[in-house]
């Protein structure tokens, strides 16, 4: 069965974050209601409920079994929302040594037996692996062109029938070999769902 077969087929700008605002809440899976706590970082801006629960609506609730990729991954809620959806394993690469600190720790405390966390450059990671995912979530800070540069990259990264997840701040565009799937909006937030098309 290829990835696509296993999919049923949907913010706001960084800010600092106020004392005891730095936790991120779990929304579904085995972890529903579990917190995640990450440093304090004026970066940081996890993924808000209401968006998560459009995007895991859109990729069927459960990722049961599937490999996925959290690229710049923050505060880890993509990711740590994946594995408690049931993925088999969910790699977070992040660039700041004290996040990917908090990464693991969390990791620890929610015995995430699936969860890899690499502390580097995103698009590095994306050179150097040879490892292939499912599923890709891709959250950089918005600022940046890094949401361009990594969909270049990804297509040689992804199994048969994997999807993107990209949330900007502009409007996201991706060309060929990607096609849209679902596009949403939260606010300033932009977030759009894409598959590898069909060759």
């Amino acid at each position: 069965m290829t990835a696509m077969g296993r999919f049923a087929t949907g913010a706001r700008p960084a800010r600092p974050q106020p004392a005891g605002r730095n936790r991120v809440r779990i929304i579904g899976g085995r972890w529903r209601s579990r917190i995640v706590r990450f440093p304090a970082a004026a970066q940081l801006r996890p993924t808000p409920d209401r968006v998560r629960e459009t995007l895991f609506n859109w990729l069927g609730q459960r990722l049961d079994g599937l490999v996925c990729l959290d690229l710049f991954a923050g505060s880890g809620a993509l990711g740590f929302e994946a594995l408690s959806r049931g993925a088999a394993r969910v790699v977070m690469v992040e660039r700041d040594p004290a996040v990917a600190a908090a990464l693991r720790e969390a990791g620890r405390e929610l015995d995430a037996a699936g969860l890899v966390v690499v502390q580097g450059d995103a698009l590095d990671f994306l050179r150097r692996t040879h490892e292939r995912f499912d599923v890709a979530f891709l959250d950089p800070p918005y600022a940046s062109d890094l949401a361009p540069r990594a969909l270049e990259a990804l297509p040689a990264r992804l199994n048969e029938g994997g999807r993107v997840y990209v949330e900007s701040a502009r409007p996201i565009a991706a060309a060929a070999p990607w096609s849209a799937l679902r596009e949403g909006r939260a606010g300033a937030v932009r977030y759009a769902l894409f598959d590898l098309a069909s060759p």
